[in-house]
C-alpha cells in the first residue's frame, strides 16, 4: 500500500478526485488516500496503532474495489486468479491485522480493551 500512496503523492490525486466525482461521492474523500495508503501503512510497519491503521487500510481497499474494480469483482484474469486479487490480498491482510493485532514486536501496546 505504501508504494501506491507514494506514487499518488508524487503524481497527484486528481485521478482519485475524478473517480469520486464520477460515482457521486464527495470529492473531500480523497483525503482518505494519503491517510490510508501512506500514514496507516507506516503505522502498521512500526507497530503503532496497528488495529486502527489496519481498519483504515481495509476501508480504503473497500473503496478501491468499489470505485476502480466494481466491474471486475467476479472476473478471472488470464492466470485464473480473480482480477481483484491484489485488492483482496491487502483487504484480507488488513482485516487479519485488525482482528489479531500487531503481535509481540509492536512499538506501542495497549493492555486494556478490544483495540489493544
Amino acid at each position: 500500500m505504501l508504494f501506491h500512496g507514494i506514487f499518488k503523492l508524487t503524481n497527484g490525486f486528481q485521478g482519485i478526485k475524478d473517480l469520486l466525482s464520477a460515482n457521486n461521492l464527495p470529492e473531500i474523500l480523497w483525503l482518505g488516500v494519503p491517510v490510508g495508503e501512506i500514514l496507516a501503512p507506516l503505522c502498521i510497519l512500526f507497530g503503532i496503532f496497528t488495529r486502527i491503521s489496519a481498519l483504515v487500510v481495509s476501508v480504503v481497499m473497500l473503496f478501491s474495489i468499489y470505485l476502480v474494480h466494481a466491474a471486475d469483482v467476479f472476473k478471472l484474469g488470464q492466470s485464473g486468479a480473480p482480477m481483484i486479487e491484489l485488492n483482496l490480498l491487502y483487504l484480507l491482510t488488513a482485516l487479519a491485522l485488525f482482528f489479531l493485532g500487531a503481535g509481540k514486536y509492536a512499538l506501542y501496546k495497549r493492555e486494556v480493551g478490544f483495540l489493544a
